[in-house]
């Protein structure tokens, strides 16, 4: 399963990591969402140990939602250093999410 992540351990968790991080902005009305939920398990399975891999409830928390201008969900932000280096607004296949984190590895 994904990490969660929140608007308390953001910081911490995806932008003091020294590894890629995969974040994937969701709620769970959300019919899209819901279609990418199991592709993002598979990816934080894939790449355990190589990449941080999470999901935050825009619902729950807003702070950085906002602060990275998520407006459509579910978007999927990539993470190096504590900048975005990608984003994939919509549902994608997993080959997608997956180039996005090989191409930072």
């Amino acid at each position: 399963m994904a990490l969660e992540i929140t608007d308390a351990n953001f910081d911490e968790t995806v932008l003091k990591s020294d590894k890629p991080v995969m974040v994937d902005f969701w709620a769970a009305w959300c019919g899209p969402c819901r279609m990418v939920g199991p592709i993002i398990d598979d990816i934080s399975k894939d790449y355990e140990g190589k990449a941080v891999v999470g999901k935050l409830d825009v619902d729950a928390n807003q702070e950085f939602a906002a602060k990275y201008g998520v407006r459509n969900i579910p978007t999927v932000l990539i993470f190096q250093n504590g900048e975005v280096v990608g984003r994939q607004v919509g549902v994608a296949p997993k080959n997608t999410y997956a180039e996005a984190l090989d191409a930072l590895l």
